[in-house]
């Protein structure tokens, strides 16, 4: 599990390093304390808040959107149709380690707390959702499928 420092946590987060203190006094983000008493953010728990702003579509830097609901609990924007209502629960947040687009299709390999998970989706796919390595995308694991997801921010 990689652990980031608080300062480079706050930068990747958008926000100041003294509201990512209250954010964690107040337990809207976890973190990890080292032997010496120091607060370290897992790499996941920063890309679970920037997944649920993405999702959410704020780009504000007062800490709104640290609980937004899961994607598929997204309100609906306007003239977006049904892209963000989602009846499947089982999504694992990751951020995008390869991409590999041959032909018609994509091999996309998310990294997902230190294990990965590859889809074969859709070149077009790939395309509309704009991915690249380093994204932070979710898979979306219904019966045997695993589907890319990724906030329309």
């Amino acid at each position: 599990m990689e652990l980031v420092h608080l300062p480079e946590a706050a930068k990747e987060l958008g926000i100041s390093y003294p509201t990512l203190k209250q954010w964690i006094y107040r337990r809207k983000i976890r973190s990890v304390k080292t032997a010496g008493g120091h607060h370290r953010i897992p790499r996941v728990e920063i890309d679970r808040v920037l997944f649920q702003r993405a999702s959410r579509g704020r780009n504000r830097k007062d800490g709104a959107g640290a609980h937004a609901p899961s994607l598929a609990g997204a309100p609906e924007e306007p003239g977006s149709g049904l892209k963000h209502r989602i009846s499947g629960r089982n999504q694992l947040l990751g951020r995008v380690t390869s991409l590999q687009i041959v032909g018609l299709l994509a091999k996309v390999t998310l990294d997902i707390g230190g294990q990965k998970v590859t889809a074969i989706i859709t070149r077009d796919a790939c395309q509309e959702l704009n991915l690249k390595v380093g994204d932070t995308a979710a898979a979306l694991i219904k019966a045997t499928e695993v589907m890319i997801i990724r906030p329309g921010g």
